[in-house]
């Protein structure tokens, strides 16, 4: 099956992407992947408070995310899947979507406020041509209907 890859955060833009790509995976059969990231923690002298720190990032990533997937579900009928990865943002990205060939798109959203993320800025500029799939740019401020239209 085909799935639609959602780099999920806290940020209105995410959940905006999530709906799109949920709505466009149930018109077209497909499934979605939402992928959480876990910064890299700083270094810490003391290795068990930075484990307990990644454990915390990681916890509060899955609730986040179970959150998600549970709305997802309800308005659109899919379980998404749920992978959490730590590190820096794009290289996660680019590792996942070389690792599964079954991503249809990376489906981002962009802020209203402000310019684009690193994510967008990085996979729509010169990294744009070595996509293995299509990119699709979701703005936050689209309105239910626009989505409704749009997938």
């Amino acid at each position: 099956m085909r799935s639609y890859l959602v780099v999920m955060d806290e940020t209105e833009e995410a959940l905006t992407a999530l709906r799109y790509a949920a709505r466009r995976a149930a018109r077209t059969g497909g499934g979605v992947e939402i992928l959480a990231l876990i910064p890299q923690a700083e270094f810490s002298q003391w290795g068990a408070v930075q484990a307990a720190i990644e454990e915390e990032a990681r916890l509060r990533a899955e609730a986040m995310l179970v959150q998600a997937s549970g709305e997802i579900a309800e308005e659109a009928g899919i379980k998404p899947s749920i992978t959490v990865k730590q590190g820096e943002p794009v290289k996660a990205v680019g590792e996942l979507l070389k690792e599964r060939d079954d991503i249809s798109a990376l489906v981002l959203g962009a802020s209203a406020e402000g310019g684009p993320g690193p994510l967008i800025s990085h996979f729509a500029g010169a990294a744009a041509a070595s996509l293995p799939c299509p990119l699709i740019i979701v703005p936050a401020g689209l309105s239910d209907e626009a989505l409704a239209r749009l997938s």
